[in-house]
C-alpha cells in the first residue's frame, strides 16, 4: 500500500519556523517527483513546493519563494519541507505529494494524511 506520512506540524508565531517531513513508502520513491501542496479552510489547494527525482531540481510558489526549502533524501525515501519567516498566511493543513509530472505542473499521483500548520499573529 502507498503511504505518504506528513509530520513536523504545530503552531508557531508569525516570524517562526518548522520544519516538516514525509515518510513515502508503497512506491519507487525515484520515479516520482516529490512535493507539498496545502489546504486552508475555505481557500482552493495550493501547491506549495516541489522537487524534481531526476535532477533535483526545484519549484516554489511564489507565495513561499525565498521563505521556504525542500529537499529530500532518497537513501530515506522522506522528503522535507523547512518553513522560515512563517507568516498567518501560511496557516493550513500541508500534505506531501508523489508527483507524476514535471513539478510546475504538479499533477498528483499519490498524496496522504496532512499536517496541520497554524501561524500566529
Amino acid at each position: 500500500d502507498v503511504q505518504l506520512q506528513a509530520s513536523g506540524g504545530g503552531l508557531v508565531q508569525t516570524g517562526g519556523s518548522l520544519r516538516l517531513s514525509c515518510a513515502a513508502s508503497g512506491f519507487t520513491f525515484d520515479d516520482y517527483a516529490m512535493g507539498w501542496f496545502r489546504q486552508a479552510p475555505g481557500k482552493e489547494r495550493e501547491g506549495v513546493s516541489c522537487i524534481s527525482s531526476s535532477d533535483g531540481s526545484t519549484y516554489y510558489a511564489d507565495s513561499v519563494k525565498g521563505r521556504f526549502t525542500i529537499s529530500s533524501d532518497n537513501a530515506k525515501n522522506t522528503v522535507y519541507l523547512q518553513m522560515n519567516s512563517l507568516k498567518p498566511e501560511d496557516t493550513a493543513v500541508y500534505y506531501c505529494a508523489a508527483v507524476g509530472s514535471s513539478c510546475p505542473d504538479f499533477v498528483m499521483d499519490y498524496w496522504g494524511e496532512g499536517t496541520q500548520v497554524t501561524v500566529s499573529s
